[in-house]
């Protein structure tokens, strides 16, 4: 009777394997992906706070403004050696933006932008927010077709500078 139950532990390791190996591709996967996430968190983080301690900073044309320009290159590219910190992730994928404090409900709104032309001006943001758009970070796993993740995180920082 013990001949027949020696193969029994090659056959299980041989159906356990696939499901052990999948097991470990998926949580380096998963490592991977929340590694790039803290990394975009990061990137966002110091170009908020760079624009946030800026001195004339023109809110009215953010694409043109100088300070805007180099919050986004810091957290694009290596300030060193001027490399691309994630592959993939250009300044186009972020996107800044203003919010106010309505002085009458006290609730955060964007800010008031209509006055830009006329010459009067933006209103000085109480906060500035950076955030990331349009960045989808593929999944590698073999055998499986796994659709890539979305990854857009957003951070708000106090601005404490001067605006235009």
């Amino acid at each position: 009777m013990r001949r027949r139950t020696r193969g029994n532990m090659l056959l299980e390791g041989i159906l356990w394997i696939p499901f052990m190996v999948l097991l470990v591709v998926g949580t380096i996967q998963f490592g991977k992906v929340y590694y790039t996430y803290y990394s975009l968190r990061k990137a966002v983080f110091s170009a908020a706070k760079y624009l946030a301690a800026q001195q004339n900073t023109n809110f009215c044309d953010l694409a043109d403004d100088i300070n805007a320009q180099t919050a986004l290159n810091l957290a694009v590219n290596d300030p060193n050696s001027g490399n691309q910190l994630i592959s993939g992730f250009t300044s186009s994928n972020l996107l800044v933006s203003t919010e106010c404090v309505d002085p009458v409900s006290g609730a955060v709104v964007p800010c008031d932008v209509s006055q830009c032309g006329s010459g009067g001006g933006a209103q000085r943001p109480d906060y500035i927010v950076v955030g990331v758009t349009g960045f989808t970070y593929p999944i590698r796993i073999p055998l499986l077709n796994v659709d890539p993740i979305p990854l857009s995180p957003q951070v708000t920082v106090a601005f404490m500078g001067s605006g235009m």
